[in-house]
């Protein structure tokens, strides 16, 4: 058995390749990032004005008051999208302009149609009154004052979000680099495991592979659910794991059978199998049968225990960071939070443990353990909204002591 900091520099050393490909921009929400994206442009493109109003040049109001008021000739309208040039524009000259036209110069400023006086009447539009000093820079968005050519959109390693996707598509991007989906195929083992909903006391409804499927759903990757495996099926096993070699498979997760029992088969066939690297049994709770192999031709496999919080709680401190790894993505973050009620444990194991984080008064985060940590207890489970973890090295941690804390997907 080995301690889960050991296990996790394991995973880190075998993690697998991931190849890229190039994707629509459109498309790529949901994937992942695999090189910087930068701005190939200026964006605004160019001067624009933020509200309806006239574009003047400030300097021609530099003299005008109250007492000196000045009409100012109507040259053109202009809404978002019409071509902006003018041949000539002479002194005391303006142009009406909607939300998103171009300002060209010697216009610098735009006064807001709510402020406009014309002369002689609105109904006669040639000229407006202007009859005070105009500030330059007035209500204009300026060019590359969002993106400047050259800004980096997103970096490399992060996932692809709806808002990224609108960034890309306004910048004129239109392919991305991206990492290809990883593929799991995932295994339910045990005589116990029905796929039915009316079974008798004996039976266990599947529901991990559910869980997994659920939790997977908007993650870039292939979550394939295959047959479930009964305790004699070792043969069966053995041909499975030698097709997902065959067809390149990234993952194989099996749930259950990862023990040390009679019918707990799974370890038996992975280790007849050549293994670049490999672990059985990790000191943590719940999880501790957990097992891992990387095999010679790149795919790797985890060994889930079968309760379903042992299960959960393997998928997320195990199977997810080694995801994450292998796709290069930046995540899997802590949040570092102070326990609410006091917790003890054995020094050598590392808990991962139900809970649930919250904002005090003052507002700082906190974590408040639940009851009922036992691996087959559901219900708590459906209340918490984060993982605290407790690490070896450590018995008594009181109330008020800091910990560690992670969301359900490690996305913050």
């Amino acid at each position: 058995m080995i301690s889960y900091k050991k296990a996790l520099e394991v995973l880190k050393k075998n993690k697998i390749n991931i190849k890229s490909e190039i994707i629509l921009s459109k498309n790529s929400s949901n994937r992942i990032c695999s090189h910087d994206i930068k701005s190939p442009n200026n964006y605004p493109a160019a001067d624009n004005t933020a509200f309806d109003g006239f574009a003047v040049n400030s300097k021609d109001t530099n003299k005008i008051s109250k007492n000196n008021e000045k009409k100012f000739k109507i040259l053109k309208i202009l809404a978002a999208g019409d071509n902006p040039k003018i041949k000539t524009v002479p002194k005391f000259s303006t142009t009406e302009v909607m939300t998103g036209a171009i300002i060209q110069k010697p216009f610098d400023t735009v006064i807001p149609i709510e402020q406009i006086k014309y002369f002689s009447n609105k109904a006669n539009q040639k000229y407006i009154i202007i009859n005070k000093k105009i500030k330059k820079n007035n209500y204009i968005r300026f060019k590359g004052s969002d993106y400047k050519k050259g800004d980096t959109v997103i970096n490399k390693g992060q996932l692809i979000t709806a808002s990224h996707v609108l960034a890309f598509k306004t910048l004129g991007i239109e392919k991305v680099l991206v990492k290809k989906k990883p593929k799991i195929i995932f295994y339910t083992t045990g005589n116990e495991i029905s796929n039915k909903n009316k079974i008798p006391d004996w039976k266990v409804r599947n529901s991990n592979s559910h869980y997994l499927k659920s939790f997977l759903k908007n993650l870039p990757i292939i979550f394939k659910e295959k047959t479930i495996l009964r305790d004699t099926d070792l043969i069966k096993f053995k041909s499975e794991i030698k097709n997902n070699l065959n067809y390149k498979t990234d993952i194989v997760i099996t749930s259950g059978a990862v023990s040390a029992g009679k019918f707990d088969f799974v370890p038996k066939v992975i280790k007849k199998f050549k293994l670049k690297d490999t672990f059985k049994g990790v000191a943590i709770r719940p999880g501790k049968p957990i097992m891992f192999a990387k095999f010679k031709k790149n795919m790797c496999f985890f060994g889930l225990p079968g309760n379903p919080l042992s299960s959960a709680a393997c998928f997320r401190f195990f199977v997810l960071p080694f995801l994450y790894l292998s796709v290069g993505m930046n995540s899997n973050m802590s949040i570092v939070a102070k326990i609410k009620n006091n917790f003890i444990k054995k020094k050598n194991l590392t808990r991962f443990i139900k809970g649930k984080l919250s904002f005090s008064n003052k507002g700082l985060v906190e974590f408040i353990i639940f009851d009922g940590q036992e691996s087959f207890r559901i219900n708590p489970f459906t209340k918490s909204n984060a993982w605290g973890l407790f690490p070896s090295g450590k018995s008594n941690f009181k109330k008020g002591d800091y910990i560690k804390c992670y969301t359900p997907t490690g996305i913050n």
